[in-house]
């Protein structure tokens, strides 16, 4: 641990870290990035902690907690804090944190259940894809190389965790990335507006997948072409579609239904 506080800005690790924070290109050229909180830092897999930063007021109050994580610390004023971190009420803990490297594979093991995204762009729903998923056993999520960076301070905050635990890959080749799918006899339902089909009357006890796409725009048509079922959620109401976040775990949810009865 270093003894010296960090108690100005313009400090090289503070400078670091807030590139981190802000610039996705610096996360991919340095496949680093930040987690933020107690229970994120925790979590993170111990290999992979590069390095932990507390502000002032915390190692006060929690040094048991520093002493459970077990890792060299930087103590840094509440000021320089505040600017390193990403939220507006920080918890006064933070870690860099190696990327994870997950192949094709790892999304197909056991009885594949996976997440297929398409050009999605809010952090958020994202990242309530990732822990929902984890929540209903999903095995892994595909996604487009334009979907938004999973590395995105806003993203790993809603994954609670997940994202140290659920396989990711994004593929620029991201049509190809789905015939590799299909090549591994792993049937693709299309959540999409033509579907005929209630996504209840169909079965996900075999490896499945389930294509989720745009906020706005939905799937492009190159890909909706790849789906083997086209499916949708019935709304009531003048409601067309879900939420991307809330569409994808209605429809994990069914699957895991299916799996457990």
């Amino acid at each position: 641990m270093e003894t010296n506080m960090i108690i100005s800005t313009s400090n090289s690790q503070v400078k670091y870290l807030v590139q981190l924070q802000n610039k996705a290109k610096i996360r991919k050229e340095n496949k680093e990035f930040v987690v933020e909180g107690i229970k994120m830092v925790e979590e993170a897999p111990q290999d992979r902690i590069i390095k932990i930063y507390v502000s002032e007021s915390f190692i006060k109050s929690n040094e048991n907690t520093i002493k459970k994580i077990g890792k060299d610390y930087e103590i840094v004023s509440d000021n320089v804090f505040s600017q390193m971190s990403d939220t507006k009420t920080p918890q006064g803990i933070l870690a860099i944190v190696k990327m994870l490297d997950y192949s094709m594979d790892d999304l197909m093991k056991n009885v594949p259940l996976i997440a297929i995204i398409e050009n999605l762009q809010d952090p958020g729903n994202l990242g309530t894809i990732i822990r929902t998923g984890e929540g209903a056993g999903i095995s892994g999520v595909l996604m487009s190389a334009n979907t938004v960076d999973i590395y995105n301070p806003k993203t790993i905050r809603s994954t609670m965790g997940s994202i140290f635990r659920v396989p990711f890959v994004y593929e620029n080749d991201f049509l190809n990335a789905i015939d590799i799918i299909k090549n591994n006899k792993i049937t693709i339902y299309a959540a999409h507006l033509d579907g005929k089909k209630s996504y209840t009357a169909e079965k996900y006890i075999g490896p499945s997948a389930f294509l989720i796409g745009n906020e706005s725009n939905g799937l492009t048509d190159i890909s909706v072409a790849k789906a083997d079922v086209l499916i949708k959620i019935p709304m009531c109401g003048n409601v067309e579609s879900l939420n991307a976040a809330i569409a994808t775990t209605v429809l994990l949810y069914e699957a895991k239904r299916q799996r457990d009865n």
